[in-house]
């Protein structure tokens, strides 16, 4: 694991852009292609602004396919949508083929769009293991990340799936990559920034192991690299 500690959410963003645009470099020679977990929320709307406008000619962008580590179950024409978030700060800034984002389809049930985001994955990767090159995470200020709130049933699934789940503090369900696939990934990067994420940082990257309470410390790629981009008022109550 490696932190990375910024002064400010621009140099962050510009940090984290680069990141991002290193590890496509990798996967194009790899393999030809780049598969990218976005996050939702707000914390990575500057970044996907970056990527889309300053950065776009340093991308191939007919080799990326996106996706989504979770979902919230509204309608995909509803603002709380992470899919329409990523298409008017992201896509809309590209001229991306047919088939290169893989949205949570919330016309089904939780369940249901849970089962067929896990089909759309198997296809895509050839029913070989699931393996993103990059997967982006936000953390909340209760330290969950993805959907894997503290207390939930998701923080102690232990299958490599994508999977439904109930969210008492929101009053509804989620739909979410689970721990362990997410844990399959070649990097997986945290964007955290703002005072009020400091005292769930400094719990998530302690010592002390309290996944119930603090699900963000779940993620520990298996054989991936992981790193926290963090400005200093996150990181204000880390030990010095």
């Amino acid at each position: 694991m490696k932190l990375n500690i910024f002064k400010s959410q621009d140099e962050l963003n510009e940090q984290l852009a680069q990141h991002v645009i290193e590890i496509y470099h990798q996967a194009i020679a790899e393999k030809n292609r780049f598969d990218f977990v976005l996050t939702g929320g707000n914390s990575p709307k500057g970044l996907y602004q970056l990527l889309s406008t300053t950065y776009r000619a340093k991308i191939d962008w007919d080799k990326v396919y996106f996706f989504f580590g979770d979902e919230r179950t509204v309608l995909p024409f509803e603002k709380d949508y992470n899919g329409l978030m990523a298409k008017e700060s992201f896509f809309d800034n590209l001229e991306l083929k047919d088939g290169h984002v893989f949205y949570v389809d919330t016309n089904l049930s939780p369940e249901e769009a849970a089962a067929d985001y896990k089909e759309k994955l198997d296809q895509h990767f050839g029913n070989y293991p699931i393996v993103f090159d990059l997967i982006l995470l936000g953390m909340g200020d209760d330290a969950h990340t993805a959907s894997i709130f503290p207390h939930t049933t998701l923080v102690t699934n232990e299958a490599t799936t994508v999977a439904s789940v109930w969210v008492e503090k929101l009053h509804t369900n989620r739909v979410s990559l689970t721990a362990p696939l997410i844990n399959q990934a070649k990097n997986i990067a945290f964007i955290t920034f703002g005072a009020n994420k400091a005292n769930a940082l400094q719990k998530v990257l302690g010592n002390e192991k309290d996944y119930a309470n603090y699900p963000s410390q779940l993620i520990n790629p298996v054989k991936g690299n992981l790193q926290w981009f963090v400005d200093e008022a996150a990181a204000s109550l880390l030990a010095q």
